[in-house]
């Protein structure tokens, strides 16, 4: 979906007539409207507001051009598992259960790795093997990259 039709469906789902999303957001209704034509595009600051007036991420404004994945657990990021900013803002760099309330969850790589080991380990993915993979690959993500 193209975040012309992203943000048309949107609006008709909130019940907004362009000219009231337009209110919220600080443009004018031909702005809007040339959003859904798919003539522009919002500019990053609208965009923020357009993420708060929906409650939805920039991403999922932008029709979902990328895949989003947490960078500190790998976990792919839907707007549900999406961590927030104390001011209630998505912060698409991390799942909700790895940065809440604008700190990190786990304080160490091991930390990290003794949850993941305990909860994504089954019969078909032992233990050993479920360390070794996060051992891996926790390292190349940009939370831990930085360390």
């Amino acid at each position: 979906m193209e975040a012309k039709e992203v943000i048309l469906e949107l609006r008709n789902r909130a019940g907004l007539s362009q000219d009231e999303l337009a209110e919220k957001v600080f443009v004018t209704r031909q702005a809007v409207s040339r959003w859904e034509n798919g003539d522009t595009v919002p500019n990053p600051e609208t965009l923020k507001l357009l993420s708060r007036v929906f409650d939805v991420s920039i991403n999922t404004l932008l029709g979902s051009p990328r895949q989003l994945v947490c960078q500190c657990c790998g976990m792919p990021l839907e707007d549900g598992t999406t961590s927030r900013e104390p001011d209630g803002s998505f912060n698409e760099e991390y799942c909700k259960w790895c940065y809440t309330d604008g700190a990190f969850v786990y304080s160490s790589m091991d930390q990290l790795l003794e949850f993941l080991t305990d909860h994504m380990s089954n019969e078909n993915f032992p233990p050993e093997q479920a360390r070794e993979y996060f051992s891996k690959e926790l390292p190349k993500l940009r939370h831990w990259a930085a360390k």
